[in-house]
């Protein structure tokens, strides 16, 4: 399953951010693709905004955020400064007993990403334009995509900007 969204600014990222907070399912891998400054990590400051974690910010330097939230642990990856083989010390792939959502930028660099994951490929269009493509690969990850265009498509009727 695939969906198309477009951005036009770095509130509209944000935007879509917070409405696939809201739709997450416990256990939702997201993988971000993307060039540097497309706005994979304001997705992401989106999804904690909805979920209650403040400061969101870039993982570049720890490698891995974790933001306790009320409902869900956010996990925040960011494997740009590491080789293929460093990631799996990582332990992303570890059972964790806590309900939480996993989020990794630059997952090329991830040999054995798990199967069931979203998939979003963020592209430049422009200055401050983007397009995201979300395509989706499993259970979970169908459920998520599907919870997501249905609270976009819930919100539109209450927002004069919706992307």
């Amino acid at each position: 399953m695939s969906f198309r969204f477009h951005s036009s600014s770095e509130e509209e990222t944000l935007y879509l951010g917070r409405v696939l907070g809201r739709a997450l399912l416990p256990g939702t891998t997201v993988l971000l693709f993307g060039e540097l400054g497309t706005g994979k990590t304001a997705l992401v400051r989106g999804v904690g905004e909805a979920l209650g974690a403040t400061r969101v910010r870039s993982p570049s330097f720890t490698l891995v955020n974790e933001y306790r939230t009320q409902g869900l642990t956010l996990l925040h990856a960011d494997l740009y400064r590491l080789e293929s083989g460093e990631v799996e010390t990582l332990g992303l792939d570890e059972e964790s007993e806590e309900p939480h959502v996993l989020f990794v930028e630059w997952p090329d660099r991830w040999n054995s990403p798990p199967q069931d994951a979203l998939k979003i490929f963020i592209e430049a269009d422009g200055e401050a334009s983007r397009v995201l493509e979300a395509v989706s690969q499993g259970v979970n990850a169908d459920s998520t995509l599907r919870n997501w265009i249905a609270e976009l498509k819930r919100e539109v009727g209450g927002r004069n900007d919706t992307p």
